[in-house]
Formats: C-alpha cells, structure tokens, sequence
C-alpha cells in the first residue's frame, strides 16, 4: 500500500463520514460533522495501521490484521453512549449513536479498500436518516403517541385534575412519570404518553390545560 494511496484512503472515509455527519449537524444534534468525520478517518487509520503491521510482520509471527481494527466496534459503543439521553419517559439520541457506529463500519471498510461497501452505506444511511425519518413522522401520526410535559404547582388533587381534563377530551393515558426540581419544592413536572383521537386538536389541549388553576406550562414534545 502506496503513501499516496493511503492518504486517499483517510480522505475518502472524512468524506464519507462527513456527508452522514452534516445531516446530523443540521439537526443540531450532540454528534455531528467533526464527530462523525474523526471517528471515520480513525477507523480508517486503524484498519490501515492494522494491514500494515499484517504485511510487515506475517511472515515472522501468525498476526491476524482483523484484530486490532474489531477493537473499533467494541471501543466506538463507548462514544455512543455519551450520545443517549434519558429524559423523562423517552430516550433521544440513538439514532445518533447507531451513526457513529455505521460510521466506524464506513471507515474500517475504506480502510480496508472496500470502496464500494463504504460508498453503498454512505447512501443507505443518508436516505435512511432524510427520507425514514418522514415515513416515521406518518406512523407516528397515524397512532397519534405523543409525549405531553405538564409543569405546575405541587398541590393535592392538582394531578387529578390534569388526568379529568385529558380524559374530557377522551385522551388514553399510556405512561405517566412525575419529575421534581431539586432546589423547587414548589412546583412539579408530568412526563405523559398518551394517545390522542383522531378528532383532538393539540392547541387546543394545550389551551385548556393552560386555563386550568395552578399549570404553568403545557407541550407536546
């Protein structure tokens, strides 16, 4: 393997890893452009350095050139994990982690001279993430699951109230989680999974919601 070749190699995976990168970047999420970019150009790194010590020392000792770059998709879920947030009832953040690794897979295989396996994934995943992510928005609309954030004051029959009016608009609660501030003992926040009927309207539960004494802020999220 040539310098020159080599230095084609580690471009081709920033650019590769840059593309899925980008469309992270533009949806403002915590890995984005530089993130996807380094991590594919390591992975690359590594699975060149790993060749090269296989073509160096094979005839000297049985060295398996897989061995170091495997240590990529093992060592990556760490990176990835930094990227998972718990908040409230859902996870945001593993879309994000499942690219990084995809971009690890792009880089190793760039590395490796699969040029053609690192181009087809560098497609599927950029439709995957434009294009899926559309026909999710429709499924998720069609079951009308949505995530509801009720912030007021910490009273009794407060929560009772907010579930009575949900219920007036015939609205099925899935999973209901309560959050306290830690330095506001006061006020009190309801993570809820509901489901909506066809015939609700989310301004208008936000709304009456809002009206109710003692609510602070209401939204879908």
């Amino acid at each position: 393997m040539g310098e020159v070749e080599i230095i084609l190699r580690l471009i081709l995976a920033a650019l590769l890893g840059g593309i899925i990168g980008l469309e992270r970047e533009a949806l403002n999420k915590a890995a984005g452009f530089r993130t996807h970019t380094l991590v594919s150009v390591g992975s690359c790194l590594i699975m060149i350095v790993s060749i090269s010590i296989f073509l160096q020392y094979s005839e000297m000792t049985n060295s398996d050139p897989a061995r170091i770059a495997a240590q990529v998709v093992s060592g990556i879920g760490f990176l990835g994990a930094g990227t998972i947030l718990r908040s409230g009832a859902h996870v945001k953040g593993l879309t994000t982690a499942a690219t990084l690794w995809v971009v690890a897979g792009i880089g190793l295989a760039v590395g490796s001279g699969a040029y053609i396996a690192a181009f087809a994934t560098t497609i599927i995943v950029y439709i995957s993430l434009v294009y899926l992510s559309k026909l999710e928005d429709l499924v998720s609309r069609k079951k009308r699951l949505q995530y509801l954030n009720v912030q007021m004051d910490d009273r009794p029959g407060q929560i009772g109230l907010v579930c009575s009016t949900l219920g007036d608009f015939n609205i099925n609660i899935k999973n209901i989680e309560l959050l306290r501030e830690k330095h506001d003992d006061q006020t009190i926040q309801l993570e809820m999974l509901i489901k909506l009927p066809a015939s609700s309207e989310t301004k208008k539960v936000i709304s009456t919601l809002e009206n109710l004494k003692g609510v602070h802020n209401v939204k879908f999220e």
